[in-house]
């Protein structure tokens, strides 16, 4: 092939991110070699200790790719022959193919439990702070309009529930990625008398695939993980997209930290949100990553095609930006600080209570309707009369869901918990790499 098209045809700079799981999975096919009486102890222990140097060379940028490395898969097989004449049979059974879906299997994996993490910590924040203002009285907004009184902590709490559905996304792509692909070749499995089964448990995989033509085609696992990074990061930017009202002269109500502000290269009294700004910003890589990797799978026959090499790129572009932005998340609302008095004025309007009004005249008898249109003139007239204040409205609104103080209260209990059981589901569920 010409030099140019090598380049072009090389992906060692993207996929460089798997080595610890293609060697890990390379560690686990040989000793399934080995179950299999296709590799003698001898030559799988040669193996096992030439991966791990590999590993470590990797690890610590010490590794010396050459032109022939076409990719990571090439380049630790290389490298592993040089360091022991056993290394040429480890790929006995194995394809690139089976190989790099279970890579990539591998890599989905342990993102899903990273990120499930970073949800944790996210929502740990957004509770505890929902927690410290569960009774602070704040206007609700519908079309960026005062509407009704509601409580900074419920508020916040909303930006808390989408993400423990993300969780939910996440845990769905770890378990599609639970298919142990191995043994499947190029795509018509081999004539060896693998063990696949032994390779499986030592990854941590629940089930074979199926099929050994859809192992090395499928990469529905990898639109399941980057679909839910693209729901996360949507979650994340309305988040910023608050802060950043929230944090504007004409709502002000919050006073953004030096720690999650930046100031003007001009003007010396701006204190911009840009950490906010860009969780928003930051929410059109997922979408990119799920148009680009959609559109790289539309229409691909069956099995293994060329084409699915770019996958990778668009998987971790999602996963890295995902992983940021939760990060960044977490420690943005941490340092929020909220105005009550600023806020205290804005739930003072009398209009944000004239569905009060109206529901206390449905109260005594009139249909909503009639009491509707007569609030309405009302509030029109600048006569508005509400039959009680802000805070009375929200002790009124005890119902599961509402903005009731005691309510809120309970429910960041709820939430704290829901983020604790996160974090321990992630550290129980870390990536098998065999050792």
């Amino acid at each position: 092939m010409l030099p140019e098209l090598e380049r072009f045809s090389s992906s060692l700079d993207v996929d460089f991110e798997l080595f610890p799981y293609d060697i890990a999975g390379s560690i686990a096919h040989a000793r399934g070699l080995a179950a299999a009486g296709l590799l003698t102890p001898a030559q799988l222990k040669a193996i096992e200790r030439g991966l791990r140097v590999v590993r470590k060379e990797m690890s610590e940028g010490r590794f010396t790719f050459v032109d022939t490395d076409e990719d990571i898969h090439t380049a630790v097989e290389r490298r592993l022959t040089e360091i022991t004449p056993a290394g040429a049979s480890l790929h006995t059974g194995r394809s690139r193919n089976d190989q790099v879906a279970l890579d990539l299997r591998l890599y989905a994996r342990a993102a899903a439990s990273a990120l499930i993490d970073g949800i944790a910590g996210a929502v740990d924040a957004l509770a505890l702070k929902a927690a410290d203002h569960a009774a602070w009285v704040m206007p609700g907004f519908t079309h960026v309009q005062r509407a009704q009184p509601v409580t900074v902590g419920h508020h916040v709490l909303a930006h808390a529930e989408p993400l423990l559905r993300d969780a939910e996304r996440f845990r769905h792509a770890y378990d599609a990625a639970g298919d142990m692909p191995l043994g499947s070749g190029a795509l018509a499995g081999t004539t060896l008398p693998l063990q696949r089964e032994v390779v499986a448990r030592e990854l941590g995989f629940e089930r074979l695939t199926a099929n050994s033509i859809d192992a090395v085609a499928d990469r529905d696992f990898a639109l399941d993980l980057v679909y839910a990074c693209m729901t996360a990061a949507i979650h994340l930017s309305r988040l910023g997209e608050d802060i950043v009202l929230w944090a504007s002269s004409e709502f002000g109500f919050v006073k953004l930290a030096d720690e999650i502000a930046t100031g003007s290269s001009l003007m010396p009294q701006k204190r911009n949100p840009d950490i906010a700004e860009l969780l928003r910003g930051r929410a059109g890589r997922p979408v990119g990553s799920l148009v680009a990797l959609a559109t790289t799978l539309k229409g691909l026959p069956l099995a293994y095609d060329r084409d699915l090499q770019e996958d990778k790129a668009a998987v971790f572009a999602a996963v890295d930006s995902g992983l940021d932005s939760l990060r960044a998340a977490r420690l943005l609302v941490e340092h929020l600080a909220f105005d009550r008095d600023r806020l205290a004025v804005a739930a003072a309007d009398p209009g944000l209570l004239a569905t009060d009004a109206a529901e206390a005249l449905v109260a005594s008898g009139t249909p909503f309707r009639r009491a509707h249109e007569t609030i309405g003139k009302q509030a029109a007239a600048g006569n508005l009369r509400p039959p009680w204040d802000a805070a009375t409205s929200l002790r009124k609104r005890d119902l599961a869901g509402a903005p009731n103080p005691r309510r809120v209260a309970a429910r960041t209990r709820v939430v704290r918990r829901q983020a604790a059981a996160l974090h321990r589901w992630a550290q129980e569920h870390p990536p098998a790499l065999p050792d």
